[in-house]
């Protein structure tokens, strides 16, 4: 009997690292960007801001690369207390509109998810910086 009791323990935790690993797994996967891999690269014409304290409805066009930042050197000036004076930069590669945090303090966010390498954008997709949110249309 005791046996028999010390072969299930084992393989009631072999059945819990396994659950553990899987989950670890998944958890990476989706911090290292595995779903962007299936996205469309559909060209985006232009971005809209959609809440922000100043410059709510302002469009900008989306082609040379420009940075978005607090900075009045930055390309688009962004009034906002969160972000930083150079936070992202936007731009077309390759035919992908992309965007790449610059090291900012507070992060740059699309759809929700944490920007750290360059993350490519499509229409619908949002970009938040601080709290201000821009959509690719």
């Amino acid at each position: 009997m005791p046996a028999l009791f010390l072969n299930l323990l084992k393989l009631i935790f072999l059945a819990l690292v396994y659950l553990f690993l899987w989950q670890v797994a998944r958890s990476i996967g989706g911090h290292v960007g595995a779903p962007q891999a299936a996205r469309s690269t559909n060209r985006a014409g232009e971005m809209v801001v959609v809440r922000s304290d100043s410059i709510a409805g302002q469009r900008f066009p989306i082609g040379a690369p420009a940075v978005l930042g607090r900075s009045d050197q930055a390309d688009i000036v962004i009034d906002d207390p969160y972000a930083s004076d150079f936070h992202v930069r936007v731009g077309v590669q390759d035919g992908t509109v992309l965007a790449s945090d610059l090291g900012s303090t507070n992060g740059t966010y699309v759809n929700g998810r944490r920007v750290t390498v360059p993350t490519p954008l499509i229409q619908g997709d949002s970009l938040q910086i601080g709290k201000t949110i821009l959509e690719v249309r």
